[in-house]
């Protein structure tokens, strides 16, 4: 059912009044973003990084068991005529939460809609989206757990029922507007799934979290964006990457490319295990996959800290790094592959960490 044109105006009026400047969640919703010089060179960097996304289910490598469910839940909705239950996908950066979103799209045959948590300053620019998708399109929204709490309580009954709860007014003399919307799937990604609030998350019919890539995996990832890109590479430095690319595709490609860039530097024919290498070891990344920020937070648990336990604000202020890119982005590999512990006091240093980086562990520890 389609909104009357009063309520499209309602909608649009809790959006910025004309001339003023567009807010964030516009300008993402547009998709057009300004080039400028200094940024062209990231721009063609992500359109890089769009070409080697896998298109469909069969190309995606990886995540077995969520393609199995997910894809039987795509099928079954397909064959009732419904839309596709909420999906909500966690884990940490870079392993597919974004291509899975584009892949749902595409194995339904709708439309997409992207956009972001901090990107959406203002309930009427969620409500103004939400509104203008068609029957069963994707709303695929990226770091849901930082949306603004009055941002969030629009989605509850969006996804709920299918509705927009609009306040109208303010003080005594407000009221609230119900307006239909067409029903849609929502496709939330999350790094910090436990920051989502429990009515938000309970409202996702799907919740699947990723994990980190097994080696063959990646080795299978890399083999395939090499062909992408043209790359001739063999098997041993498609198992070179793919060993330290930390479980995580989206480093693999970014690896790739670099390596590529010095095979063609060094007028090397095709990328061999021992070019690879030497590409990774000039871009200081060790057989773990680390990079010198992972060494960094080793080194000053260890040196600093005395094998910890420290916190976690502690150690950003030690090695000079936001601590949400400390939780999202190195810790959860770091304890993975067994390096730090985390525990009620902190993060503590495993052996593990210190032969690693050649250390002797004191006499009161071991």
């Amino acid at each position: 059912m389609k909104s009357s044109d009063d309520d499209a105006a309602t909608i649009a009026a809790l959006a910025p009044p004309p001339g003023a400047p567009d807010s964030a969640a516009q300008r993402d919703a547009r998709r057009t973003p300004a080039r400028s010089p200094g940024t062209v060179l990231d721009e063609e960097e992500r359109q890089i990084d769009l070409s080697l996304r896998p298109r469909s289910l069969a190309e995606f490598v990886g995540q077995e068991r969520i393609k199995k469910v997910l894809g039987m839940s795509i099928v079954a909705a397909r064959q009732r005529g419904e839309v596709l239950d909420h999906v909500l996908f966690s884990g940490p950066p870079g392993l597919g939460k974004t291509s899975l979103a584009h892949i749902i799209a595409r194995e339904l045959g709708v439309n997409l809609r992207s956009t972001s948590g901090p990107a959406i300053e203002r309930a009427g620019d969620l409500a103004a989206i939400v509104n203008d998708l068609d029957q069963g399109d994707v709303l695929f929204i990226d770091e849901i757990h930082r949306l603004a709490r009055v941002v969030e309580e629009i989605l509850y009954p969006a996804m709920e029922d299918f509705e927009l709860n609009i306040v109208v007014g303010k003080g005594p003399g407000a009221r609230t507007m119900k307006l239909a919307v067409k029903p849609f799937t929502m496709v939330g990604a999350t790094t910090r799934s436990g920051l989502l609030s429990s009515p938000l998350r309970d409202r996702f019919g799907q919740h699947y979290h990723l994990d980190f890539y097994a080696q063959a995996e990646l080795t299978g990832i890399v083999r395939r964006s090499a062909r992408l890109l043209q790359v001739k590479m063999d098997e041993a430095g498609a198992q070179e990457l793919a060993a330290r690319s930390r479980g995580t595709p989206r480093i693999a490609n970014r690896l790739l490319r670099r390596v590529r860039d010095f095979a063609q530097v060094n007028g090397a024919p095709a990328v061999t295990g021992e070019v690879a290498l030497g590409a990774l070891e000039l871009l200081e990344i060790d057989a773990c996959g680390f990079d010198r920020m992972d060494r960094a937070i080793l080194a000053a648990i260890i040196d600093k800290f005395d094998g910890g336990p420290v916190g976690v604000e502690s150690l950003a202020a030690a090695v000079g790094e936001e601590a949400d890119t400390i939780e999202e982005v190195y810790e959860p590999y770091l304890m993975q592959e067994g390096f730090i512990a985390r525990t009620q006091r902190g993060r503590v240093a495993t052996p593990r960490a210190y032969t690693h980086l050649g250390r002797a562990r004191s006499s009161s520890l071991l």
